[in-house]
Order: structure tokens, then sequence, then C-alpha cells
């Protein structure tokens, strides 16, 4: 029993010292290999790679992918106007020489990122303060980005790795003009809305005027009109009239005291003091007609 206890401790000692030699680069990673604090091999593809079981050989693991870098703090840029600006940035980098990196940085990526922070805000304050507001928030915005990014180029190949991407996320007026130059946009903004308020008040007044004269004119024409047509009817009518009654003396007189009796009790409490016996209710007693002239006697 002590012999085959003894083996299985060999063999487990055995395989712990195997494993102790070997380990697995990541397609996303670098390995440096360390030998007694000296990098003697990076390895860069991926697989199942050897070494010697420590304390002779160690291994780090470096993140080979693209990594981001944000601005920590918002400090004020002077431009070439002398106004204060404050920018808000990333950048994007990746390890390029893994020895390097270890060299100058170590394998912990936090320390490059607190190296990397104040060298990126210089070459933002070197290219702000050569250009004006509207450039670096409009005009050249672009271009400020792209410059930045060749000024970080030489000082990225210090460091081992390679600046892929600069972008602008914000600028902003300092806190300390920013109030200043809402209340001033705010005053310009008020005397242009008074501005249009003044000239659409003047040309609602125009469209009104010109509005009243065309329906004066549009009333006066049709008033015209309709005395016209009224005259025309008038006269078409007595023309009627005239003829009717020529007609018919008769029914002319009988139409004629209907008519009178039609105007005179247009309301029941209108009140007519008349004799009955007048000639004005002749057509009531029945003797609308005439009475038959004498024939004349030859």
């Amino acid at each position: 029993m002590n012999r085959i206890a003894a083996i299985v401790a060999g063999a487990l000692v055995a395989l712990m010292l195997l494993s102790s030699t070997l380990f697995i680069v990541d397609q996303r990673q670098f390995a440096a290999v360390y030998a007694l604090g000296e990098i003697k091999e990076v390895v860069t593809e991926p697989g199942l790679k050897f070494k010697l079981p420590p304390p002779f050989q160690n291994v780090v693991l470096l993140d080979r992918r693209v990594q981001t870098l944000d601005s920590t703090e918002s400090r004020p840029i002077f431009t070439a106007e002398k106004k204060s600006l404050v920018i808000d940035w990333l950048i994007k980098w990746r390890i390029t020489e893994p020895r390097q990196f270890i060299r100058n940085n170590g394998a912990d990526i936090r320390n490059i990122e607190n190296r990397l922070t104040p060298v990126v805000q210089a070459a933002f304050n070197e290219e702000v303060t050569k250009r004006t507001v509207l450039a670096v928030l409009a005009t050249e915005r672009e271009k400020v980005m792209n410059d930045v990014r060749k000024r970080l180029a030489d000082e990225a190949k210090q460091f081992g790795i390679e600046i892929v991407d600069v972008r602008i996320k914000r600028v902003d007026f300092a806190s300390g003009i920013t109030d200043s130059v809402y209340r001033r946009m705010q005053s310009e903004r008020q005397r242009v809305a008074a501005e249009s308020r003044s000239t659409g008040g003047a040309e609602g007044e125009k469209i009104k005027a010109d509005a009243d004269r065309q329906r004066d004119i549009i009333v006066a024409e049709a008033d015209r009109d309709a005395q016209k047509i009224k005259g025309e009817g008038d006269a078409k009518a007595s023309a009627l009239y005239a003829e009717a009654f020529g007609r018919d003396p008769q029914f002319a007189q009988f139409y004629r005291s209907l008519e009178a009796y039609r105007a005179s009790f247009a309301k029941k409490s209108d009140v007519m003091v008349v004799d009955p016996g007048s000639d004005f209710f002749k057509a009531m007693r029945g003797a609308g007609a005439a009475p038959a002239a004498a024939p004349a006697r030859k």
C-alpha cells in the first residue's frame, strides 16, 4: 500500500510539474514569458505553449484588443479668441509592442492610462489654442481630432501602443462664462422675437386694411347690383300690374282694397277708429263692384 501511495503521489507531483510548464494563449492576448524578471519571449500566436516551471519562468498575459480611454477631468482650454472651452474626449488604443509596453508601463493597463491622459490633454491644448470657437465647434472639428491623433502617434510608440482613433465627445464653455453667453443669446432671441412681432403686426394691419377695402367694394357692388335688379323687377311688376289692371279695373280696385286691409291690420294689437259706412270697408260689405253706368239716352 505504501508503494502504491508513493506511486500516486509521484504521479500527482509529475502532473503538477507538467501543468506548470503549459499555458494557453488566447487569440485576444499576448503572452510575455519572464525568466528571473527578464522578458525572454513574447508569444503572439494563439494555442497551447510550453515554458519552464516556476520560479524559472513565469507568464504575463496582455490584452491585445482595442482599449478606450475617456477624459477623466474637464480642464478649460483657451481658444485663439481667449474663450475658455471644456472638451470631453476619448481615444481608442491597442498594444502593438508588448516588450516596449511592459518596459515602460508594466503589465497593468491602468499605468498606461494614467500616463497617457496628460499627454492627450496637452495635444488638445496645442490644437485648440490655434483655432477659434467656431472652428472647434463646427468648421474644423474633424481636423482637430485628426491633428491630435497625429501628435499622439510618436508619443504612443514610446509606450508600445498604437492610437487607433481620437474623438471629441462634447465641447462646452467653461462654467464661468456659460451664464453670460446664455444671457446674451436670450437677449438676442428676444430682440429677434420683438422685431418679428412688430413686422407681423404691421403686415397684419396691412392685410386687414386691404380686406376691409375689398369688403367695402364687394358690398357696394352688391348693393348696386341689388338696386339695379330690384328696379328692373319693380318696373316689370308695375308693367304687369298696369296690364292686369287695365284688363279688369274692378279687380284692380278690389285688389288695392285687400292690400290696404293687409297693411292696416298687420298686427292684432292695431286699433283703428273708422266709420263702418265709409268707402274703406266697401269691399268687405260686398260692394266691391262699381255700380253699372246708366245707359246713355239717345
